[in-house]
């Protein structure tokens, strides 16, 4: 890649991609009806296949994705998680996920297939919005967190609440 932009997997194109040493990497696996960990949602920069069950996504700095994580035996599913990530700049604080290198700030954590699917769920009615989830209001994803954990409905991201969330951050820049 000479000076180019790379195409997206779904037809966009891809920004430049920063320094190394700047880029969150994500180590996604796919071993069917056994271990199945998967985007969601998010513009990584750049991809690498290490082969035909694995692959490694690198996301720029201040990038949000969805990473979702399945595993199953022989009797059903073992466990289920999904984080909602902002990657992080070198120096800056970041907690530990698996198969998130070198980490990053967790906006929202759910474990358990039904939770897992009820935030799922909240994804497709962003993207029904019009809205890319990565690039929803981190706070909303942190209120989304909240709610769960305490067993509440979390309110849904509407087109006024994102337009509030634009506004908010052109004037904080």
């Amino acid at each position: 890649m000479t000076g180019t932009a790379a195409i997206h997997a779904r037809g966009e194109p891809r920004p430049a991609a920063p320094p190394s040493d700047d880029l969150t990497e994500v180590e996604l696996t796919w071993v069917e009806k056994r271990i199945e960990n998967w985007i969601r949602f998010g513009r990584e920069v750049s991809e690498q296949v290490l082969d035909r069950r694995r692959r490694v996504l690198r996301f720029a700095p201040d990038s949000v994705f969805a990473f979702v994580r399945w595993v199953a035996n022989d009797y059903g599913t073992i466990a289920s998680h999904i984080d909602v990530l902002r990657t992080t700049r070198a120096g800056e604080p970041q907690q530990t996920v698996p198969f998130v290198r070198p980490g990053g700030d967790i906006l929202l954590k759910v474990e358990g297939w039904p939770k897992v699917e009820r935030v799922l769920q909240m994804i497709d009615a962003i993207e029904a919005t019009g809205i890319d989830p990565s690039d929803v209001s981190p706070d909303h994803w942190r209120h989304v967190h909240n709610r769960m954990v305490a067993g509440e409905q979390p309110r849904p991201y509407t087109v006024q609440l994102h337009k509030a969330f634009l506004l908010r951050r052109r004037v904080g820049s």
